[in-house]
Parts: structure tokens; sequence; C-alpha cells
């Protein structure tokens, strides 16, 4: 699993990247975690809000802070 937190370094972007973080380990999952804030590859997504959280490549959320157990739902699927 690899999952992308899409920002420009934000601390919404900083938090997004430590839920995830912490949803992982409270799942009992691993994934790679990468921190995107290139712009151009920010684009590729279509996104127009950032903070985003994207899983193998299908956005799942933009625009907000997801907490730990939000994230986990999308971790489950």
């Amino acid at each position: 699993m690899k999952i992308e937190i899409l920002g420009m370094g934000c601390p919404k972007c900083k938090t997004l990247y430590e839920n995830t973080l912490t949803a992982l380990k409270n799942a009992g999952k691993e994934a790679e975690v990468v921190k995107v804030e290139d712009l151009s590859k920010i684009t590729e997504y279509a996104v127009m809000t950032t903070p985003a959280l994207v899983v193998d490549g299908e956005v799942k959320s933009a625009g907000k802070v997801l907490s730990p157990e939000d994230i986990n739902k999308f971790l489950e699927a």
C-alpha cells in the first residue's frame, strides 16, 4: 500500500501526515507514506485544495485534515 499526502508543507498537511502514521500504527498495518510537495505532481491528481490523502493512486480526501479514525476507514477498504 502506498499513501501520499499532498500539500505544500502547511501545518494542516503535517497534521494529516502524522494522523496517517497514527492510523497505520493503530490498525497494525504497514504502508509507504510519502509527502508530495511538488505542485506539478499535486496537480496531476486534479486536487485544488490541500491537504489531500491519496491511497494507491486514488484521491480519498482533499481540503481537510482527517482524524486517524477516518483514515482507518480508507485503510480497511
